[in-house]
């Protein structure tokens, strides 16, 4: 186990040392550690960012959602499934958050002229209004709790991540 003595450990170390105790491969071990440390910074930054959301109104659900509908440029709209793939949510996950949005304002459904059977998920200029202080609140979380972290690091680790993304990603998934 190589283990970089500047960095004091963490949870997850915790972890890895029982995963060590029951036997399993370093290999193993390095890949569990980066899933376990990616999920962890995840859930860390959401929970930084519920209070600066709940300001304005949204869920990290909702956030997202609104984000990938901001993506996209005018007219800021897609189909509920490509908002399903590009959020990363269930189409019942999706669903709701579509319909608290389109109450508070943020969203509207239209339907597709081109084809009956869909609709199409658009932006109104509330949304995008709400969507814009909502990414400035985030992008202030983000530099707040990586402002200790040398920036080469952050620039390694992403690179690192995009690597390992790239090549999961090509994976079919079942």
């Amino acid at each position: 186990m190589q283990v970089d003595d500047a960095v004091p450990p963490d949870d997850i170390d915790e972890v890895a040392e029982l995963w060590r105790q029951d036997g399993l491969a370093e290999p193993l071990i390095a890949m569990l550690e980066v899933t376990k440390r990616a999920a962890r910074i995840n859930h860390l930054f959401q929970q930084a960012m519920r209070p600066e959301l709940a300001e304005l109104g949204l869920t990290y659900a909702e956030f997202e959602v609104l984000t990938v509908l901001r993506r996209q440029g005018e007219p800021y709209r897609l189909r509920p499934s490509e908002l399903t793939k590009s959020a990363f949510l269930t189409s019942g996950g999706t669903s709701n958050v579509l319909q608290r949005l389109e109450k508070a304002g943020h969203i509207e459904r239209e339907a597709n002229a081109g084809d009956a059977r869909s609709r199409f998920v658009q932006l109104t200029p509330a949304g995008l209004r709400v969507v814009a202080l909502a990414s400035e609140a985030a992008g202030r979380v983000h530099e707040e709790i990586l402002a200790s972290v040398p920036p080469e690091t952050v620039r390694g680790t992403a690179d690192a991540l995009r690597a390992i993304t790239t090549v999961i990603g090509r994976r079919r998934v079942r």
